[in-house]
């Protein structure tokens, strides 16, 4: 028995480091150049023991975007099920979600637009769809106290989502240093304007990202 724990926990380990390798590649150099020995010789691990742990290439990749897409879907989900008016906390969830983009552009840039395998831009749509069904949920709230137009909440979600990740495309370029002023107002351009078009009031009267999000 103390044989078998040991082979399962060397085995998790083995993955985990896999795992690891290849979002630190990917968020080197995307997923192209993210290839198999390369990952395996950073993880410690021969090249064919990678195929022990994962079915394919792609199914190793789609993992790592699950395990990066689930920690910042949660990021999310945290100010969205926060307190406060929807509209405030629509406008900073989107605010966060695009400065830290671009803290990891080139990873952020593999996780939204970089050409790939079928496989990956199944579970990339997946991802979307995730952070579709946060925002529609809190436009749900909007439209219920008066703050939104009365719209689809899930129409609106799509439209939010889709217009915000397509004007991050651009910002996830190296020209925008991260964590600076610059960041911070392109950040909050994003969010207001993808915000915007399901506020009932103009935009200005609210106090974009008043909870000092960092």
């Amino acid at each position: 028995m103390a044989t078998v724990v040991r082979n399962e926990t060397k085995a998790v380990e083995a993955r985990t480091r896999i795992l690891v390798a290849a979002r630190g590649l990917v968020a080197e150099s995307g997923w192209k150049d993210a290839q198999i020995a390369l990952i395996a010789h950073k993880a410690g691990v021969a090249t064919g023991s990678v195929y022990r742990h994962f079915e394919s290439k792609a199914d190793l990749y789609a993992q790592v975007l699950a395990l990066v897409s689930e920690r910042e879907a949660a990021i999310v989900s945290a100010i969205v099920d926060s307190e406060g008016p929807a509209g405030q906390r629509l406008v900073d969830a989107i605010f966060m979600f695009s400065l830290r983009a671009m803290r990891g552009r080139r990873l952020a840039y593999a996780l939204i637009a970089e050409p790939c395998d079928a496989e990956i831009d199944q579970a990339r749509l997946k991802y979307r769809g995730q952070l579709s069904d946060l925002f529609a949920g809190l436009i749900r709230e909007g439209v219920r106290s008066g703050e939104f137009i009365d719209v689809d909440p899930a129409i609106a979600a799509s439209c939010v989502t889709g217009a915000f990740m397509e004007a991050l495309v651009g910002p996830l370029a190296p020209e925008i240093e991260p964590d600076t002023a610059a960041a911070r107002a392109v950040a909050r351009s994003i969010a207001g304007l993808a915000a915007r078009m399901v506020f009932r009031e103009s935009l200005p009267k609210l106090s974009i990202v008043s909870r000092g999000l960092r």
